[in-house]
C-alpha cells in the first residue's frame, strides 16, 4: 500500500462536525449499515466513489464500512480508495454521518383471474385507460387517533401485465416505520364488472413479504356500500386478535350474517337462513305446488342459504341380469351406505298396520333357510352375522298410494336379503315387496326368489329386481346423496361464514371442505330438484321427491351417525375392536366402501388432531373461544333448526370433541361425497343396471287375463315397459355424465396445502404428514384391486373400486376425492 499520503485514523482528537441524514423514507429491501467515516482530509481532497461493483478492475478497493442501499433493483454501496494508510491518529477536522428512518417503501402485487372481454373492451380499454383497484392497508395496532382501528394508507394498483391466466396490478405505499405489522387489506374494485381475486403479496418489510390468498370474487365499487376486508395469512383465535383487527374482524362478521331482510342479489355476500320454499311454482301451475320443507312438524329440513330465488305464494354393462353383481354393487358400488346387518327375526313393519296392514313380513324361515349352505336354521345365520339387508320398506311404503295417483310410475315398500358365502361375497336370496291397503284393496306382498324352477319365475325375479334397483338408486340420490351431502352441508357453510372469522384457525381449517357448495346446491334447487325438475321427471317418487328426503331427514338423520365409523356401527356393518385396525372388526371383511373409506377417515382425522391441539393445548382455550361457540350453537339452533333439540348433537368442550366434529364434516364433505358421487355414471349411465323409475306394477299385482297373457307370451317386452322411458333414460344418463365429472381445476383433498397452514412451521409439518399418508393410500388401493382373493374388487369384468383413491386427473375417471361437494 501506498504510504505517501496521511493516514486514516479511528481516532477523533480535533474537533468534529457531526452530519445527521433523515431520509423521509427508503425502500425496505434495503440493507442499512452506516458508521462514521473517519478523513484526516476534508472529503474533496480524498475521492468517494458509488459503484454496483467491488471488484473493478480500474482500482483495487477497500471497503472500509459500507452503506449499502436499494434503488432502482440495483444495489451501490460506498467505497473509499484503498490506497489510502491506516493511522491510528486523526489530527484534523472530520465529519459524522449517520441516517435514521421513518417510512417503509412497500410493493403490493395484485393478481387477478383474466377474463375474456371481448374485442370492443379491449380496444376500448386501450383507449381510456385501464380501471384500477384501491387497496387500503391496515396497520394490526391501534391506531390512538382512530376509535378501536387499526391505521390505514390507501394507494391504487395500477395493471402492470397479463399472463395467459392472470393480471397483475401494482401499486406502492409509503409506510411510517410505526404502522406495525400489516394486518388486513381493504379492497375496492374499480372497474365496471366484478373481477376474481387471486392473491395479494406485500414486499418491502424486512421480515419478509406478506401474502394474502384472497380467492374470491369482488363487486364494483358502484354495487356495494362496503369494501372487501382481506385478512393476512395468519391466524388467531377470537381472543388473540391484535388490537387493530379486532373491530374489523367483529364487523366483517356482522356484515356476513346480514339483518335477514331484503331479496338477495347475485352480488351479496350475504349468508342467511330459510326453508326450502321455492321448489314449486304454482302461480305457473297448480300442479307445480310443493311443500315447504323445513320450519315444521310435518316437513323437517336442513336450513338452506337464502337467496332472492322468488318463493311461491302458496305453500348391465356390467353384467347387470347377474345376481352376482346385483349384490356386489351393495359393497362397491354407486351406493354402498345402505347394506345393514339382519339382527332380528321375525322382520317386521313399525308402522301403524290399522293403516298399512300387517306387520309381519312374507320371508317365511323356510324361505331363508332353504338357500344358506352350511347353515340349519335362521338364527344360526343371524347369530353368525351372515345375513344382511336392503331396507325400503317402512320409508317407502306411506308414499306407495301417493306415487300410484301419478302417471308412468308405481311404487312398493321393499326388503331384500343376502347371505354372506365363505368367499366373502353376498348372495342374494330373497326381495319381498309390499303394497299396503288403499281405498278398499287389501294390503298385498309377494316374495321373489332366484332360486328360480322355470322362465316365468325367473322373469318375476328380474322384474323384482328392477323395482329393488330403482328403490336403491331413489335412496341413493334422494337421501345417501343429496340430503347426507350436498343439503346437510349447506348450514355448516352458513354458518361458518356468519360466525368465524377469515382469520381464525377453524374457519381456515374448514374452508376448503366448504368451497363451492352454496353454488351447486343453488343450481340444484333450479335444475335437479325443483318442481318438473331432472328428478321429479325421471325418479319414482316424482313431485313427491324432496318430500320423501324431508321423511329420512326427520326419521334417519343424526349428526353423530354420520362419521364413517359410527355409520358402519349403526348399519351393524363393524363392531368396536380395539386390536382391529383402526379399531373396528368388520362384519364383511371385503367392503371395499368401508375398507378404504377407513384409511381416508383415519387420515383426515390425524390431520384434524395435530391442527386442533396446536391452536386448542387445553379445553378452556376451547370453552372461552367467543366465535367457535357461536358457530356450534348456530349449526345447532338454526342450520339444522328443526332437530335442535335432539339429544345426539355432541357438545363443544373439549379438544376431542372438536376434532370428533371437525373430521365429520370434513368427511361428509369429501370421501362420503366422492363415494356417492363419482360412480353415478359408471353405474348408472347403463340405465337397466340402476334404472331410477319403475313404471309398472308386477305383473302378480291384480292382473287381468290379457295382462298376463302379455307377460308370460313377451317377457322381456313387460321388463322393457317397466324401465324408465327413453327420454327419461337419455336424462337421466346425460346428468349423471356431467355429475361424475372432474373438472381440470378439481382441489383434491390433502394435494396442495394452503397458504395459511404453509406459513406456520407446525402445520405445516403436519400437513405434510397428511399429504403423505394419502399418497401410501393410493398404493394401497391400488394393491387390494389387484388382490385376487378380494371378489368384490377384483375379477373377470369386474370394476374395480378407486373412489377413495384421493387423487385424479380431469373427466370421467370413477377415482379422486375432492376436498369439497363442487359438483
Amino acid at each position: 500500500m501506498k504510504s505517501s499520503l496521511p493516514l486514516i485514523s479511528t481516532k477523533v482528537v480535533s474537533p468534529c462536525i457531526v452530519m445527521t441524514t433523515t431520509k423521509s423514507h427508503h425502500n425496505v429491501k434495503a440493507l442499512v449499515t452506516m458508521k462514521t467515516l473517519l478523513l484526516k482530509k476534508p472529503l474533496d481532497v480524498h475521492s468517494l466513489f458509488i459503484t454496483n461493483n467491488a471488484s473493478s478492475s480500474s482500482y483495487i478497493w477497500r471497503k472500509l464500512d459500507t452503506y449499502s442501499f436499494h434503488k432502482n433493483n440495483s444495489t451501490y454501496n460506498l467505497f473509499l480508495k484503498s490506497s489510502l494508510p491506516l493511522s491510528k491518529k486523526v489530527i484534523s477536522p472530520c465529519i459524522v454521518m449517520a441516517t435514521t428512518k421513518s417510512h417503509h417503501n412497500v410493493k403490493a402485487l395484485v393478481s387477478v383471474k383474466k377474463s375474456d372481454d371481448g374485442l370492443l373492451k379491449n380496444l376500448v380499454t386501450g383507449i381510456v385507460g385501464n380501471n384500477h383497484l384501491v387497496l387500503e392497508l391496515v396497520s394490526s395496532e391501534l391506531d390512538p387517533k382512530a376509535d378501536s382501528k387499526g391505521e390505514t394508507i390507501k394507494g391504487k394498483a395500477h395493471e402492470i401485465e397479463k399472463t395467459k391466466d392472470n393480471v397483475l396490478y401494482e401499486a406502492t405505499f409509503e409506510l411510517p416505520t410505526n404502522f406495525g405489522n400489516v394486518g388486513a387489506v381493504l379492497v375496492e374494485n374499480e372497474h365496471n364488472k366484478e373481477i376474481f381475486l387471486k392473491n395479494i403479496v406485500l414486499d418491502g418489510f424486512p421480515d419478509g413479504p406478506v401474502h394474502l390468498n384472497c380467492q374470491s370474487w369482488i363487486q364494483p365499487k358502484h354495487d356495494t356500500h362496503t369494501k372487501r376486508v382481506f385478512f393476512t395469512n395468519k391466524m388467531y383465535l377470537p381472543s388473540q386478535t391484535p388490537s387493530g383487527l379486532r373491530k374489523l374482524r367483529e364487523n366483517e362478521l356482522i356484515e356476513l350474517r346480514g339483518n335477514g331482510e331484503g331479496e338477495r342479489k347475485s352480488s351479496d355476500r350475504i349468508y342467511d337462513y330459510d326453508v326450502y320454499n321455492d321448489l314449486g311454482d304454482p302461480d305457473t301451475n297448480i300442479a307445480l305446488k310443493r311443500p315447504v320443507l323445513g320450519g315444521s312438524k310435518q316437513y323437517p329440513y336442513p336450513r338452506r342459504c337464502r337467496t332472492g330465488r322468488k318463493h311461491s305464494n302458496t305453500g348391465d354393462k356390467f353384467f347387470w341380469l347377474s345376481d352376482e353383481e346385483f349384490a356386489r354393487e351393495t359393497l362397491a358400488g354407486a351406493n354402498p351406505n345402505s347394506i345393514q346387518l339382519v339382527k332380528e327375526w321375525p322382520l317386521r313393519s313399525k308402522l301403524e298396520s290399522q293403516i298399512y296392514g300387517s306387520p309381519e313380513s312374507a320371508i317365511t324361515r323356510e324361505v331363508v333357510e332353504s338357500q344358506i349352505i352350511g347353515y340349519t336354521t335362521v338364527e344360526e345365520v343371524i347369530q353368525e352375522k351372515k345375513l344382511f339387508m336392503l331396507d325400503y320398506h317402512d320409508l317407502y311404503l306411506p308414499y306407495v298410494s301417493k306415487v300410484r295417483e301419478l302417471k308412468n310410475t308405481t311404487l312398493y315398500g321393499s326388503r331384500t336379503l343376502f347371505f354372506l358365502t365363505k368367499q366373502g361375497t353376498l348372495k342374494p336370496l330373497v326381495i319381498e315387496l309390499t303394497r299396503p291397503i288403499i281405498g278398499d284393496k287389501p294390503q298385498w306382498k309377494q316374495i321373489f326368489t332366484p332360486a328360480a324352477s322355470d322362465s316365468t319365475n325367473l322373469w318375476l325375479w328380474r322384474l323384482a329386481k328392477t323395482h329393488v334397483l330403482a328403490h336403491d338408486i331413489g335412496y341413493h340420490e334422494l337421501i345417501n346423496h343429496w340430503l347426507r351431502t350436498h343439503c346437510v352441508v349447506e348450514p355448516f357453510v352458513i354458518a361458518t361464514n356468519r360466525q368465524l372469522s377469515t382469520m381464525h384457525p377453524i374457519y381456515k381449517l374448514l374452508h376448503p371442505h366448504l368451497r363451492y357448495t352454496l353454488e351447486i346446491n343453488s343450481l340444484a334447487r333450479e335444475i335437479l330438484i325443483s318442481a318438473n325438475g331432472v328428478i321429479e321427471d325421471t325418479f319414482f317418487p316424482k313431485k313427491y321427491s324432496m318430500e320423501l328426503s324431508s321423511v329420512a331427514y326427520d326419521k334417519l338423520w343424526q349428526f353423530d351417525l354420520q362419521g364413517l365409523p359410527n355409520d358402519l356401527i349403526n348399519r351393524g356393518m363393524a363392531v368396536e375392536d380395539s386390536n382391529a385396525q383402526h379399531g373396528l372388526k368388520l362384519a364383511i371383511e371385503d367392503y371395499p366402501f368401508a375398507n378404504d373409506g377407513l384409511l381416508i377417515w383415519d387420515a383426515i382425522k390425524q390431520w384434524v388432531t395435530d391442527y386442533v391441539n396446536h391452536y386448542y393445548p387445553s379445553p378452556s382455550i376451547i370453552e372461552s373461544d367467543q366465535e367457535l361457540q357461536a358457530w356450534w350453537t348456530e349449526v345447532r339452533t338454526k342450520g339444522h333448526s328443526d332437530k335442535s333439540e335432539e339429544p345426539w348433537w355432541p357438545n363443544l368442550k373439549t379438544q376431542k370433541d372438536l376434532v370428533d366434529i371437525i373430521t365429520t364434516i370434513a368427511w361428509i364433505a369429501s370421501a362420503h361425497h366422492s363415494a356417492t358421487n363419482f360412480a353415478q355414471y359408471a353405474y348408472g349411465g347403463y340405465f337397466p343396471n340402476r334404472p331410477t323409475i319403475a313404471r309398472n306394477n308386477m305383473p302378480t299385482e291384480d292382473p287381468t287375463k290379457e295382462e298376463w297373457e302379455k307377460f308370460v307370451n313377451k317377457p322381456e317386452q313387460t321388463l322393457l315397459e317397466c324401465f324408465p322411458s327413453q327420454i327419461q333414460a337419455t336424462l337421466v344418463m346425460t346428468i349423471l355424465n356431467i355429475l361424475s365429472y372432474h373438472s381440470p381445476d378439481e382441489e383434491y383433498l390433502g394435494q396442495l396445502i394452503e397458504p395459511s397452514w404453509a406459513e406456520n412451521p407446525t402445520i405445516k409439518v403436519a400437513f405434510e404428514k397428511f399429504n403423505g399418508r394419502l399418497k401410501e393410500i393410493e398404493g394401497i388401493i391400488d394393491s387390494r384391486n389387484a388382490n385376487s382373493n378380494l371378489k368384490n374388487r377384483n375379477g373377470a369384468g369386474i370394476v374395480p373400486y378407486e373412489l377413495m383413491k384421493p387423487f385424479s386427473g380431469p373427466g370421467i375417471t370413477g377415482k379422486g376425492v375432492p376436498y369439497s361437494i363442487s359438483i
